[in-house]
């Protein structure tokens, strides 16, 4: 009987551990995490939301590196990556900058 209720214990803590879990990450996103739109760097498909005219939300860029796509990305990193902070014409790929 005690092993049955220790299984039934651990599993409990385990689901309520999972259940958790996303939504402390949405809550450090909403809390002040401080991240910025980096535009030129999501792969076809990966563009965070509000990717531009043509397009409706995440995952709806059909070309990499599109220029009105843009992916979430720690604030300050975005030029590093090859990325720009403002929309730009043209899909090429970037070209990572040193900071």
């Amino acid at each position: 009987m005690n092993t049955a209720l220790s299984i039934a214990s651990a599993s409990a803590l385990i689901a309520l551990a999972a259940a958790a879990a996303p939504a402390d990450a949405a809550a450090g996103k909403a809390n002040g995490a401080k991240i910025e739109q980096c535009y030129g760097i999501a792969r076809a498909g990966k563009n965070d939301c509000k990717a531009g005219p043509g397009t409706t939300c995440a995952g709806t860029s059909a070309v990499n590196y599109s220029g009105k796509a843009f992916k979430d990305v720690k604030a300050g990193t975005c030029l590093s990556l090859g990325g720009t902070l403002q929309p730009h014409e043209g899909n090429a790929p970037p070209k990572p900058r040193k900071a």
